[in-house]
């Protein structure tokens, strides 16, 4: 379909939980099976949402985060993955309106929507209501008469009288067309743990789920109709982001932490490394014995938690990534990652694991967050990313603390509606390695990864 019309549409939720992931993933199966090139995207931080959009699309979804990236450099990013797309499915995050602080219009589903000028289909729990939900769903049309909500489908709604009344009312009281209605099915149910779901590298999707799901959505919602209402007539203005310095990255090899254990990672970061010459080299803290051959080290985040006794017992590993901290390869580490290279890990069942050794400290699983959102992170001495000085804007989400001798290398600062709420430390550069639980997206200022590049070089 080359040439052809692109589309792009939001699912929006009147709250978390509303059940918006899985109608993103039934809705990717359907638009698949009529031939069209889907590309997922999620708004927001969030990496588990997405990796159930790669694994069940077969294409690999890509986050629209606005803390993180200037409007320009974000814009130009869906474009570019947008050339070879028909039709963009973009998963919204927690409620509609529900952005940073309580300005509606920075980060939340209803921004993004108006910043890339495609339209909302807001999805409504159907559930244990009748005329009621037009209250709702008025509601939501009235907070922003700019946004374009341009239909609803109903939730948890399995029998077609419930669904003509609830219809009725939407279309009486507010005017909007509803798209249809999806039914409880409990097989389509997606497991969840402490950080959300499960991400779907544990708990490969069975195919036949999703092909059940698109064919229930091809029955009960109207795909023509969705289709005709998300015709996009113009694509945003937008610049992608420069890469990082390709006389430094060409020949590098990035030795990247990859299994059920750690597997937090934006593909755009990958997509700029490789881009810019730098070989990637996927390898398992979890199975393999020692790190590739490699100048350069990341990482990521997961669930080192869930997996500690596994990791603790590969001793192999632990000495392999010690001896590249000691020859100093540049080694970079996001929260999970962070509580790997300590010295222990105490899991939430107060059981403690030896852990890797590369930095002095303990990690200790608590029963609730410990940080949970964006902030803005400024460096106290030179770090791998960051010169001191400089502020790295990034998403933290833990229910670990790390604790040890080394000096904090981060001044974080959490805000809200311009007022500061909150103000911590963390990260630590040691040697070569930096570790902290922020997790950052590379296209906000690309030229940090040259700071990478260049001890990497050196340690040719």
């Amino acid at each position: 379909m080359a040439g052809a019309a692109k589309h792009a549409f939001v699912i929006a939720g009147t709250s978390s939980g509303c059940g918006k992931t899985t109608v993103t993933l039934g809705l990717l199966r359907a638009l698949m099976a009529r031939h069209l090139r889907v590309q997922p995207f999620k708004i927001g931080p969030d990496y588990l949402d997405s990796s159930w959009h790669s694994a069940v699309s077969g294409v690999t979804s890509r986050n629209l985060d606005a803390f993180m990236l200037p409007t320009s450099t974000l814009n130009g990013l869906f474009n570019q993955q947008m050339q070879q797309a028909d039709v963009a499915v973009i998963e919204g995050v927690m409620g509609l309106y529900d952005g940073y602080g309580t300005d509606p219009n920075y980060c939340s589903s209803a921004a993004m929507a108006k910043q890339l000028g495609c339209p909302v289909i807001l999805l409504v729990d159907g559930k244990a209501v009748s005329t009621s939900i037009a209250a709702t769903v008025m509601g939501f049309q009235r907070f922003d008469p700019s946004l374009n909500i341009a239909g609803v489908i109903l939730n948890r709604v399995n029998s077609d009288s419930h669904y003509q009344l609830l219809a009725e009312a939407i279309t009486r009281y507010c005017g909007l067309p509803v798209l249809g209605r999806v039914p409880v099915m409990a097989d389509v149910a997606l497991p969840s743990r402490h950080l959300g779901l499960v991400p779907a590298q544990e708990n490969l999707p069975q195919d036949e789920r999703w092909q059940q799901l698109a064919k229930q959505l091809e029955e009960t919602v109207n795909i023509d109709h969705l289709l005709a209402l998300s015709r996009l007539h113009s694509m945003p203005e937008g610049k992608a982001p420069t890469l990082p310095d390709a006389a430094l990255a060409d020949g590098l090899t990035l030795a990247l932490a990859e299994d059920e254990a750690f597997n937090f990672y934006y593909p755009d970061n990958l997509d700029m490394l490789e881009q810019a010459g730098v070989k990637i080299q996927r390898f398992s803290p979890l199975h393999d014995n020692a790190v590739p051959d490699c100048q350069m080290i990341w990482l990521g985040g997961g669930y080192p938690e869930v997996h500690a006794a596994t990791l603790a017992a590969n001793f192999k590993m632990h000495e392999s990534l010690k001896q590249a901290h000691q020859r100093r390869i540049p080694l970079y580490a996001e929260c999970g990652g962070l509580m790997y290279l300590g010295e222990s890990l105490t899991d939430g069942e107060g059981e403690t694991h030896a852990m890797c050794g590369v930095l002095p400290g303990h990690s200790q699983m608590g029963k609730r967050l410990t940080r949970f959102g964006y902030c803005e992170a400024t460096a106290r001495q030179d770090t791998l990313l960051a010169s001191k000085g400089e502020t790295l804007r990034g998403h933290e989400f833990h229910y670990s603390d790390f604790s040890g001798p080394l000096p904090a290398a981060l001044d974080c600062c959490k805000w809200r509606d311009g007022v500061a709420i909150s103000r911590w430390q963390g990260g630590f550069q040691h040697e070569a390695t930096f570790a902290s639980y922020l997790h950052v997206h590379f296209a906000q200022r690309p030229e940090m990864l040259n700071r990478w590049l260049k001890l990497a070089r050196r340690s040719q």
